[in-house]
């Protein structure tokens, strides 16, 4: 699933420097990471995988503006 995000954010534009998805170092969890993010965002594979999918916009959309954890946990409902 890992990858699965990292292709997305590929083809929405975002280089690896800019937003990644890693491992995190406590089992089971998964980092959204990068220079377009305020501060990770960190959950199951599954939510990062759902974040990046319908949540991320394109680096283009995003322009200038840094995501947040906290708009991304709003819009996965929780």
């Amino acid at each position: 699933m890992i990858d699965e995000a990292n292709e997305i954010l590929r083809a929405k534009g975002y280089a690896a420097a800019h937003l990644t998805a890693v491992a995190a170092p406590l089992p089971g969890k998964v980092l959204l990471k990068g220079t377009k993010i305020l501060s990770p965002f960190s959950d199951t594979a599954e939510v990062v995988l759902r974040a990046v999918r319908d949540l991320v916009p394109t680096a283009e959309e995003l322009g200038r503006r840094l995501l947040t954890p906290h708009e991304l946990r709003d819009g996965l409902g929780g």
